[in-house]
């Protein structure tokens, strides 16, 4: 059984315990964190930002807890136009207001970074599948095309799982420790993708940012928040939408795909057969969420 371990090898490999390849090995590297900048926001709380692309129309990525900008721009590799990255309140280098925080705030970073944009299109991927949400109570004809990935939580509280997950996250980076985020990190990863190049590429760029810039306390309370008073606020939600859910997913339950895609009224649902989809289903994604968004 080859194990995992931190830190890497200093050749690049990674190594592993017990007979094969030892030397070093290359894969296909993250992609390079550009340079980003922060943006003032009408409510107040300046966020980090990065614009890609060129032309109409133009769609906001709003990632997962704990996540950021890296880690969703694969998500817009072959979306046309313009496209609009942004790390919520306590992620990266955006401002982290004093706490506690909600939904609510969340669709008001959600909101601002689109509005400053001038998005018409909205992708969300768990913590901002929830943001997401959130914010088409409010407006339900903001958006004309929406794209929820692994939806978390609609009108019922996550679990404990995800509220442990997230607290040992959070006490990782505050320790400063690489070693003890590696362990976190690399649960995001399925077992057959810890071990190889590309698995080492995205932890290294992983704990990189982490270990840098930090997370901030308030997102511990996030898991114990919902955005939804109650699911039946999103059928006046006109616009077409894809729904993406995961069976197998313990921290993203497929019922929370299955039932928001019920309560959308024009809403397209697509599971897929086991977790770990960007790393399994890459191209297919990929070309699930740009032919739906370009079409």
């Amino acid at each position: 059984m080859r194990g995992f371990r931190w830190p890497p090898p200093p050749d690049s490999g990674p190594r592993t315990w017990g007979p094969g390849p030892g030397g070093p090995r290359t894969g296909r590297p993250a992609l390079p964190e550009p340079e980003t900048e922060l943006v003032t926001t009408p409510h107040g709380v300046r966020l980090e930002r990065l614009v890609t692309g060129t032309g109409d129309p133009v769609t906001v990525f709003a990632h997962g807890l704990g996540n950021g900008i890296a880690t969703t721009r694969p998500f817009g590799s072959g979306v046309n136009g313009r496209k609009v990255f942004f790390q919520f309140r306590g992620h990266g280098r955006s401002v982290a207001p004093d706490g506690p925080w909600d939904y609510l705030d969340l669709a008001r970073d959600l909101r601002a970074i689109a509005d400053l944009g001038g998005a018409s299109r909205a992708f969300g991927a768990s913590l901002g599948a929830g943001a997401l949400c959130r914010l088409l109570v409010e407006s339900p004809e903001r958006f004309d095309k929406l794209v929820f990935f692994l939806p978390a939580v609609l009108d019922e509280p996550r679990g404990p799982l995800a509220r442990e997950r997230v607290t040992d996250l959070l006490e990782a980076v505050e320790s400063g420790d690489a070693s003890a985020v590696a362990d976190i990190v690399t649960l995001e990863l399925p077992p057959a993708v810890r071990n190889t190049p590309a698995g080492w590429a995205y932890l290294r760029q992983r704990l990189d940012q982490l270990l840098r810039d930090g997370l901030a306390d308030g997102l511990a309370t996030l898991t114990d928040q919902i955005p939804l008073r109650q699911i039946g606020d999103l059928t006046a939600v006109t616009a077409p939408a894809l729904v993406i859910g995961c069976a197998g997913d313990d921290l993203h339950p497929v019922e929370v795909a299955e039932r928001l895609a019920v309560a959308l009224p024009q809403a397209t649902l697509h599971v897929y057969d086991r977790p770990g989809v960007l790393w399994s289903e890459r191209a297919d994604l990929r070309d699930r969420i740009s032919g739906f968004l370009n079409e």
